[in-house]
């Protein structure tokens, strides 16, 4: 009887590693799930890692399920995700044996009908309004009559030609046309790019720089018209330094350019209306305008003649212009003889008065004279005792000056015996060495001076020469200062 504890005993299921069992479920649900379409509501969504995927959940009211998108797909999406967006999501279920989690690799994503989309734009349309991308403030006025005009649409489709052919009904201008795609994926950027490139055109240079942009479509649904409501095109439509015309779809489709633009045409072809003008119309307001200038001109020159008619009848007559000054010239005719009697008249009494004042003038002169004599002498009086006293002060200040110079001067230590010794070049020489045997020197006393020659240092002393008598100073003779003469 075998022991029941016993766990030794033979078992008919195979035995896996972790590792073959992880892959053998990878595989099988890979194969029963290889292209599966989930509808649900992203959640988690934080955009892209650094390496470019994108990781979130899709979940519904039940249960959720964990979502990537690889980097590649990522780029090539039509619709990015978005927080709590309700999409459907085409793509295949695998495994992730490091964790034992399933998860769906999705290729594409697209909204969950057109009431995701119109929420998406709902929200997105608020998002970029509270930025100020649709302020009034930052529309710009289009320019009159502009003389280059860029279009950013497809290039092959009928939205150009109504544009071209519209442009050249009414005024024609240059066209520069920016080729992108207007559905698809990619076709925003490429609007984006040649919003863009038309406003990093520079003016003057090869490319002729738009003065106005149109970005045009025709028609179409929602979803067709979704490129024109993608965040890059419209920051790029709101950042345009040229003024921008939206027309995209009908007159009933709006999209979120429409916002961001200057102004919004309903057509293409109602784009390429507010343009450009119609030129007949120019034309003949140009014209009506001319002959409104010219019958004001004729209304004018008429109304100066008549008004300088009327001047000149207002104007006085030569005779009436003439006869006061006339009056006034007789007049001064009249009163011209007895003006000049009188003035002879008072002529000869200011002569009469001059010759009676002539005859006393060698006597007023004669006293005049001895006055001035008088006068002068005084003067002269006065002057010669000023020059004495100042003379007086003159001496007695050099006096006094000579007495400190005397005081002052080595020659009165000369005259109490003592010498200065003079080499040959009349400077002092203050010490004995500098004198050398046989070199001349002089000597000089109170009274004169000595030549000399130097002798031999201890040679035999000779007696001092007797000194000579001694002169008494002669006594300074005193002059009188001469006296200044008279002027007379």
């Amino acid at each position: 009887m075998s022991n029941i504890f016993d766990t030794d005993s033979p078992s008919n299921l195979a035995e896996y590693s972790v590792s073959e069992l992880s892959g053998s479920i990878k595989r099988t649900i890979e194969t029963a799930f290889d292209q599966v379409r989930v509808r649900g509501e992203i959640s988690g969504y934080r955009g892209p890692h650094s390496s470019g995927h994108a990781y979130f959940t899709l979940k519904d009211d039940k249960a959720r399920i964990d979502a990537v998108i690889w980097r590649g797909n990522f780029t090539r999406l039509r619709f990015k995700p978005e927080e709590g967006m309700e999409v459907i999501a085409t793509g295949k279920v695998s495994t992730f044996p490091g964790s034992s989690k399933y998860q769906i690799i999705i290729e594409t994503l697209e909204p969950a009908g057109a009431g995701a989309l119109m929420a998406l734009l709902d929200e997105r349309r608020r998002k970029l309004a509270a930025e100020g991308l649709f302020d009034q403030e930052r529309k710009k006025p289009l320019p009159y009559l502009p003389r280059v005009i860029g279009v950013v649409t497809s290039p092959t489709g009928a939205v150009i030609r109504d544009i071209l052919h519209r442009i050249s009904d009414r005024f024609p201008v240059h066209v520069v046309v920016w080729p992108v795609k207007v559905q698809g994926e990619g076709s925003g950027e490429e609007v984006a790019n040649g919003i863009r490139g038309f406003n990093a055109l520079v003016p003057g240079g090869p490319i002729a720089r738009p003065d106005v942009l149109i970005v045009a479509r025709g028609g179409g649904s929602l979803e067709d018209l979704w490129s024109f409501n993608d965040e890059i095109v419209v920051r790029a439509a709101a950042e345009s330094t040229i003024p921008l015309i939206s027309a995209v779809g009908h007159e009933t489709d709006w999209t979120l350019i429409d916002h961001a633009a200057d102004i919004r045409a309903p057509t293409p072809t109602g784009a390429a209306e507010i343009a450009v003008p119609v030129k007949a119309e120019l034309e003949a307001e140009v014209a009506s305008l001319s002959a409104r200038l010219q019958g004001a001109v004729s209304r004018q020159m008429d109304n100066r003649g008549q008004a300088l008619r009327a001047l000149v009848r207002a104007l006085p007559s030569l005779d009436q212009l003439l006869a006061l000054p006339r009056r006034r010239f007789d007049e001064a005719a009249a009163r011209l003889g007895r003006g000049l009697e009188l003035s002879t008249i008072n002529k000869r009494r200011s002569y009469e008065r001059a010759a009676s004042g002539l005859a006393t003038l060698p006597v007023r002169l004669l006293g005049h004279m001895e006055r001035s004599r008088d006068r002068v002498q005084t003067l002269s009086a006065r002057a010669d005792g000023a020059i004495d006293i100042r003379i007086a002060r003159r001496k007695d200040a050099l006096a006094a000056h000579g007495r400190v110079l005397n005081s002052l001067s080595y020659k009165n230590v000369l005259a109490r015996g003592y010498a200065v010794i003079r080499d040959a070049e009349n400077r002092p020489l203050p010490r004995a060495t500098m004198l050398s045997e046989g070199q001349a020197f002089q000597v000089e006393f109170a009274d004169g001076r000595v030549q000399a020659v130097a002798g031999e240092v201890g040679g035999s002393e000779t007696p001092p020469p007797k000194p000579a008598p001694r002169k008494a100073p002669a006594k300074p003779v005193k002059t009188d200062p001469p006296k200044q003469g008279s002027l007379f």
